[in-house]
């Protein structure tokens, strides 16, 4: 037999020789090396199904903090505008105001001394 003789396969063989004993190194260690491999290959597309996950996440609430503050930004415009309609509102009522006071002033009568 040139392969070799393995006693645990065959029944008329009395030890392994030397090429057999390669040839089930090569084997069991091409099998464990396909099981680290593929646990490694599983850990790895797991981690990065997380990071996907995880990022998609993030860019969700990116996106949202972006929209709060364009919300925020719109805000802030709405108030300055109410404020200057404010600021502009009490000067006509201060002008109104000076106006009377002057009229009431001019149309006083004067004290005699």
């Amino acid at each position: 037999m040139s392969w070799g003789c393995v006693p645990e396969l065959t029944n008329d063989c009395q030890d392994m020789t030397n090429a057999s004993s390669a040839y089930l190194g090569i084997v069991i260690g091409a099998i464990i090396g396909g099981i680290i491999s593929w646990l490694i290959y599983s850990r790895q597309k797991h981690t990065s199904n997380k990071q996907d996950n995880t990022l998609q996440q993030i860019k969700a609430i990116n996106d949202h903090q972006e929209m709060m503050l364009k919300r925020l930004d719109d805000s802030d415009k709405r108030h300055d505008r109410v404020l200057n309609t404010i600021l502009e509102l009490n000067k006509r009522i201060d002008t109104i105001v000076e106006g009377q006071e002057r009229m009431f002033e001019s149309i006083k009568p004067d004290k005699e001394p």
